[in-house]
């Protein structure tokens, strides 16, 4: 039956357009985007790539641009994220004749693509890193035929924590073979097991002294090159077993030809940028097609090649089609990124939507935010409901709906961490004086998944659970305060947090609060994801609706804070982190829409651009990616569970998705230009559209829409 689904979906990308020649990996990796610059493939397990620090909120991927100094070059890492993990196996290859610099590189060296990276240290060692879905490919180029390499299997992308490896076992196999897992614990704690292979043998092996509390070896290595001067290495990587490891090897790379594995990792590339062509200047398509890349860097399939993974219960199962998916950073990609992948890959959700589904089965609840398969638990809500009401709504039928809807009621029943539904039930909110932090913001977090588990129960005729959490999504008009109409933090005696200041934002790691990385106005807007016709009436009609937008978008704050949320800002609005992303939208809901096509287009322009600092805000495993690109098209998902995409302003006068079944789906900005970036009226297929809002299934179809583009 899948299979059969997987037929279906094949994209129209039979004349590839080689969109990849736009990608620069570098937009992102200087300053608060947190990308990196090495290699991965579409989903793919492994990113191996440069490390320049192993810990700090500046190097969660390891890497920024302005660095100079390396540690050496890592395997593993996630994109765009708030808090570091993975670096898991560091190599570092060195000539012994300059040994003082074998830390250092020449700037202007450092190039990367598709695929690719590739540096020159100052000990005139050229480094270059490839990778297949499983395999990293290392190929290194000394100064002579005296190779040292130091393989560093301590280390590690670290968050608070200065051990990380619990244990290990690793074995020297032969002179061309190291061996062996560690289960680390910072983030998650987890187990990945390795095996790496060397082209050319080492004559000589020197385990380093361990530090105190160090569990896993380091090693020198010693290798005697032949004329060229070349070492390869390939290091793959399982959740599994060495065993699992050699097979993802011997599968994904038999072979030592860096460059047909570099054309390989590109061509993969090529199925997923073509399936969107754009008319758009250099600059814009850089931005673009970096933005579509980062999107598809995850989640990571993090199966091996015969199906097999760990789970979150650490139980050893074969997955379906081999995928299992996790770098699942719900809080952020439930809102655009998912929606966006249903439309240009639709082939990967129904596995993502099982993954979850199986992680529900080992853990009890839906996962919250997974790396290498097990939960971090960061950040709040339980937000895999409307990813499965979303794909379930827009016509996936790969999964077991009723299991789904098992999984969505029990997550919102049964306590769990960050979940306390008796404290939630009892008073209808969360009260702050039984809470620590981020009262209002779990409160009204929570109204959005009630309202999808509402919404699910309907769909498949439970009444009982539609009554129930229909009831449940309107918690969020408890901490409704009528005098300054925002929502404010209540205790157990209803009565509202005083002082009270709007314009503070709170964040649980660094100045704990009522709301989540945001304040009280950023925070408003929040069930306006699902109940727009409830916020307007709570405010006493469109009119009053628009006034509080207008107000929220020039409200200034006094020195905002990037590490509480408070970033890329517009007024209130901060572009720089999730919860505000929908809100411009709103104003299509407004008495004046023009005035969020201004803000669209202001924020596109201004905290955009094709440069490493070209991203304000964490990328977050591709959000930050998915909004840029959906509004670039024209609209985007407010209620990203009913299949609505809400219209806003094309950025391009053209663009085509190549859809599944062969279908395309063409976008105009008729008359775009520099003064004419409004837009009145909207056709879709020749018809004026009358709501404010596309379908999934109106996209899906194929056809044209077409906006009137005015001063």
């Amino acid at each position: 039956m899948r299979n059969v689904i997987f037929l279906i979906f094949l994209i129209n990308v039979s004349a590839f357009s080689q969109n990849t020649k736009f990608v620069n990996v570098f937009i992102g990796t200087d300053g608060t985007g947190h990308t990196f610059p090495g290699p991965s493939k579409p989903f793919g397990m492994v990113q191996p790539g440069p490390d320049n620090h192993d810990e700090g909120w500046n190097h969660t991927s390891g890497y920024q641009y302005k660095d100079t100094l390396l540690m050496g070059f890592s395997q593993t890492r996630f994109s765009g994220t708030g808090i570091g993990e993975m670096g898991d196996i560091l190599l570092l290859p060195y000539s012994m004749t300059k040994q003082k610099l074998r830390n250092s590189y020449y700037k202007e060296t450092e190039k990367a693509s598709i695929g690719y990276y590739t540096v020159t240290k100052k000990d005139d060692v050229k480094v270059e890193l490839t990778c297949s879905d499983r395999v990293a490919f290392h190929q290194y180029t000394y100064p002579t035929k005296n190779a040292s390499l130091l393989v560093d299997l301590q280390h590690g992308l670290r968050f608070l924590t200065d051990s990380l490896v619990l244990e290990s076992d690793v074995k020297v196999e032969n002179n061309r073979t190291i061996s062996g897992y560690c289960k680390t614990k910072n983030w998650v704690t987890r187990k990945y097991f390795f095996t790496i292979m060397f082209e050319t043998s080492f004559f000589d092996i020197e385990k380093l002294p361990m530090g105190k509390k160090d569990k896993a070896p380091k090693y020198n290595l010693s290798f005697a090159l032949n004329e060229t001067k070349v070492l390869k290495v390939k290091i793959a990587l399982s959740t599994v077993s060495v065993e699992g490891a050699k097979n993802n090897l011997q599968n994904e790379i038999q072979h030592w030809d860096f460059e047909s594995l570099k054309s390989e990792n590109g061509k993969a590339w090529d199925t997923y940028l073509d399936r969107i062509d754009i008319e758009a200047p250099q600059k814009q398509k850089e931005i673009f097609y970096t933005a579509l890349y980062h999107l598809f860097l995850q989640p990571s399939n993090i199966a091996d090649v015969d199906g097999k993974y760990r789970g979150a219960d650490d139980t050893i199962a074969i997955a379906a089609n081999k995928e299992y998916y996790s770098t699942l950073s719900i809080w952020d990609i439930y809102r655009g990124a998912f929606p966006l992948l249903q439309i240009i890959a639709p082939e990967k959700v129904n596995g993502i939507v099982n993954s979850m589904l199986t992680h529900h089965k080992a853990a009890g609840f839906l996962p919250i935010w997974t790396a290498w398969g097990q939960d971090n638990y960061c950040m709040i809500g339980n937000h895999a409901i409307p990813m499965l009401l979303s794909a379930y709504s827009n016509g996936f039928k790969g999964f077991d709906a009723h299991e789904a809807l098992k999984a969505m009621v029990e997550t919102s029943t049964k306590n769990h961490i960050n979940s306390d539904w008796d404290l939630y039930n009892r008073y209808g909110y969360y009260p702050f004086d039984q809470l620590d932090n981020e009262a209002v913001s779990r409160t009204l977090e929570s109204g959005f998944d009630d309202y999808c588990v509402g919404q699910m129960a309907s769909k498949l005729k439970d009444t009982s659970n539609e009554v129930l959490f229909d009831i449940r999504a309107h918690y969020y008009k408890n901490l409704f305060d009528p005098e300054t109409k925002l929502f404010r933090g209540k205790d157990t005696k209803g009565t509202f947090r005083t002082p009270f200041d709007p314009l503070a934002a709170t964040s649980p790691m660094n100045n704990p609060g009522d709301y989540t990385e945001a304040n009280a106005w950023q925070y408003f807007w929040t069930p306006a994801q699902y109940d727009i016709n409830g916020m307007i009436s709570l405010l006493g009609g469109k009119t009053n609706f628009t006034q509080h937008l207008n107000t929220f978008f020039t409200t200034e704050s006094p020195n905002p804070n990037k590490f509480l949320g408070q970033e890329a800002m517009i007024g209130q609005y901060a572009h720089g982190n999730e919860p505000s992303h929908h809100i411009l939208y709103l104003y299509a809901y407004s008495d004046e829409p023009k005035i969020g096509q201004k803000y669209l287009h202001k924020v596109i322009n201004d905290f955009h651009d094709n440069t490493p600092e070209g991203m304000i805000g964490n990328d977050d495993c591709g959000q930050m990616s998915a909004w840029y690109i959906l509004s670039t098209l024209g609209f985007y998902p407010v209620n990203s569970s009913n299949g609505e995409f809400v219209l806003g302003s094309p950025q391009v006068k053209k663009a085509i998705l190549h859809l599944a079944k062969k279908k395309d789906f063409t976008i105009e900005g008729k008359n775009l230009s520099e003064d004419n970036i409004y837009n009145e009226v909207r056709y879709l297929n020749g018809l004026k559209i009358k709501k404010p809002y596309v379908s999934y299934q109106d996209i899906m179809k194929g056809g044209t829409l077409l906006f009137e583009m005015i001063k």
